[in-house]
């Protein structure tokens, strides 16, 4: 088994036992994400028999990764509740650990999104000044990638909380992306200012006022996201979710519709086979495995949310998202966003509890 992590060197906390394909997805996923990353070390938590009988005779990962035993796991139907009352001994619970320890620079999952958050935020906690965490997706575009938050954290937001999210989502973007101004915009039923529930209208005027280090572009619509109109997209997490999974539908049927039409004669088989290198092109466009991973924004902390049905290209992909947070410090680079701007959030109305919060604390 690995030694223990060198100083300096960059930790992942792996949730070994969450997700539909785990533990195999997960150790597939870093046995790719090993060679794209070399010196970064993994814990695994998780059923340390079944781990090391899944992981033996693999030697490039067995040099890599070190076995952390951990008897329980966190169900796909668990409430964020129960998992918090009784989630100590599993898999999920023990990954989140080692990042509030220190000994990992992020962790990464694809367990249950609603316990992975409610986790996440008792152990790290949310940054100062931050009201809600967010999930944060990237999201293909005719003109790259844009920034997509919340994508199901949070179920209803209020102005507060979509001002958070929007400074939020202008750090990942800098950080992702490169970018000194990212544009920003409110995701809206239409790009007047005069549409739109209360909440998004009071959070258009207050980035407004800011003098944020942002372009904002106002509201935008849901067929802008793919347009890439702006970088940064901000949404209430039941909108986003919304939005997320229809996009993958979309995808999915748009590959079956043509797959169809490819088989239709002879002649579209031949077509097909001369068009091979730009279906390929297309298939690797369209493959939501190669964005697969929310990034927890708004904590103590990376976390990385990886989709629960994925294999092991897309818990890699996964993987490739934590370990580019971690090496461009998004957690101080948020914080330190916050506190630029935190005269304008004080100006908000504060926001209301999370339920979730303090129904859910575990017991002593």
């Amino acid at each position: 088994m690995a030694d223990a992590p060198k100083t300096g060197q960059l930790v992942l906390s792996i949730d070994a036992m969450g997700g539909d394909n785990a533990p195999g997805a997960v150790l597939d996923g870093i046995d790719i994400a090993r060679v794209r990353h070399p010196g970064v070390r993994f814990l695994l938590h998780g059923d340390k028999g079944e781990l090391e009988r899944l992981m033996a005779g693999d030697a490039g990962l067995l040099a890599v990764a070190e076995i952390r035993h951990a008897p329980d796991v966190v169900g796909m139907d668990d409430k964020p509740s129960q998992a918090l009352r009784r989630g100590r001994e599993t898999s999920m619970w023990r990954a989140l650990e080692s990042v509030k320890a220190g000994e990992a620079a992020g962790a990464v999952s694809a367990g249950n999104t609603g316990a992975l958050m409610a986790m996440s935020k008792f152990q790290l906690r949310p940054l100062d000044g931050i009201a809600r965490p967010a999930i944060a997706a990237l999201w293909p575009t005719m003109h790259g990638q844009s920034v997509v938050l919340d994508v199901g954290a949070n179920v209803g937001s209020e102005a507060r909380h979509l001002v958070d999210f929007a400074v939020m989502g202008a750090a990942f973007a800098r950080a992702v992306f490169g970018l000194k101004t990212p544009s920003v915009g409110l995701l809206n039923i239409g790009s007047e200012e005069l549409k739109g529930n209360e909440q998004v209208k009071v959070a258009a005027q207050s980035l407004r006022d800011a003098g944020l280090d942002i372009a904002f572009a106002g509201f935008i619509e849901g067929d802008d996201i793919s347009a890439g109109t702006v970088d940064v997209v901000v949404t209430d997490g039941f909108t986003g979710n919304i939005a997320l999974k229809a996009a993958e539908g979309t995808a999915k049927l748009v590959s079956h519709y043509l797959r169809e039409a490819l088989k239709r004669s002879l002649l579209t088989k031949i077509g097909a086979f001369l068009a091979s290198g730009a279906f390929r092109i297309l298939k690797a466009r369209m493959d939501p495995r190669a964005v697969n991973g929310g990034v927890f924004l708004g904590l103590n902390g990376i976390v990385v949310k990886s989709h629960g049905g994925t294999d092991g290209i897309g818990f890699a992909a996964a993987i490739d998202l934590a370990i580019d947070m971690a090496k461009q410090d998004m957690v101080r680079r948020i914080a330190d966003d916050i506190k630029g701007v935190s005269g304008v959030l004080s100006r908000l109305a504060p926001a209301a509890p999370d339920a979730t919060d303090a129904a859910a604390v575990p017991p002593a």
